[in-house]
């Protein structure tokens, strides 16, 4: 598939990877707007479920092109579980919050995962981090809570869906990083796997009818979201992280777009502010790690975003 497309040793590799990460992050943004139209109208779990069937279509053929076998000596069976009920979980948290937030507001708490990430890092597995990035940290906190609002809306359920879904998410990032010798695709299959059971199980509770276009449009988005993970791996497979770390930041900008275009959102001060702080603490943090490593393991890559 890509890896047909393109090769590393291209010299043209770094402006492929700069744009394919930017095709890959506004897919996510786009995904993230289809999900908000449409659990506006079913619950999360019936989304899910369908969503989970669209990934398949792509995930399945791309793991026998590539030769993986998903279910033939899992490695490391227990993470890998744990892993696929995390990022169930924070998908379904992301939903669960774009039903009432602004894609903005959500997608901010979101980008705090690097600031997550390297305190769980610490704790789970020991990595060392200096003052430098320690203060970055606190300063992502920061970020947070001005982002939170404590005066209106930091005790609403939406928010909190929202931070609880980025530590999920950064969690997720954080096992990543033990299970670098299970591929993309098999990985993905894991996750996709876990949602349709999870997901399936609760949209017994509350499936609702529909037509052929929104059944299309469920299927679209495990489509575009498998494709999405796909193609930002690629471009991390061509680029450094220290160049290609800033654009993942993008996803504020689309989403700060898309939910004024389509939903007429516009972000409230704090927001803007708290994002903003937030981004250059997730910057920060990543420029210190860029300086220690200079290529990023497939296990450092983000899992398939909501």
């Amino acid at each position: 598939m890509l890896r047909n497309l393109i090769h590393p040793d291209n010299r043209h590799a770094l402006t492929v990877g700069i744009g394919l990460v930017i095709i890959g992050y506004f897919l996510f943004a786009l995904n993230d707007v289809v999900a908000k139209f449409l659990v506006a109208s079913f619950g999360v779990g019936q989304v899910l479920t369908i969503r989970a069937i669209g990934a398949f279509a792509v995930l399945v053929p791309l793991a026998r092109q590539q030769g993986e076998h998903p279910f033939r000596n899992v490695h490391r069976p227990l993470v890998q579980i744990l892993r696929a009920l995390l990022i169930t979980l924070d998908t379904a948290l992301f939903y669960a919050a774009v039903v009432y937030l602004p894609l903005a507001d959500v997608m901010t708490f979101y980008m705090a995962g690097p600031i997550y990430m390297t305190v769980a890092s610490h704790f789970l597995l020991g990595e060392r981090a200096g003052w430098r990035r320690w203060s970055a940290v606190l300063l992502g906190f920061i970020g947070v809570v001005v982002a939170l609002d404590p005066s209106t809306s930091a005790f609403s359920a939406p928010a909190w869906f929202a931070l609880i879904g980025g530590l999920a998410y950064a969690l997720t990032l954080v096992l990543n990083r033990s299970l670098a010798q299970t591929g993309d695709a098999t990985l993905g299959i894991y996750q996709g796997l876990a949602t349709f059971i999870l997901a399936g199980a609760a949209s017994v509770f509350d499936w609702r009818s529909f037509t052929m276009a929104e059944g299309a449009s469920m299927l679209l988005l495990g489509v575009i979201g498998a494709f999405a993970h796909l193609v930002v791996t690629r471009s991390l497979k061509l680029a450094p992280v220290s160049i290609l770390a800033p654009f993942q930041y993008t996803l504020l900008l689309w989403g700060m777009l898309f939910g004024f275009l389509f939903f007429g959102d516009v972000p409230g001060p704090n927001m803007i502010v708290g994002s903003a702080i937030i981004v250059v603490a997730g910057l920060f943090i990543s420029h210190r790690k860029a300086r220690k490593v200079e290529t990023v393991p497939d296990s450092d890559l983000p899992a398939q975003l909501p």
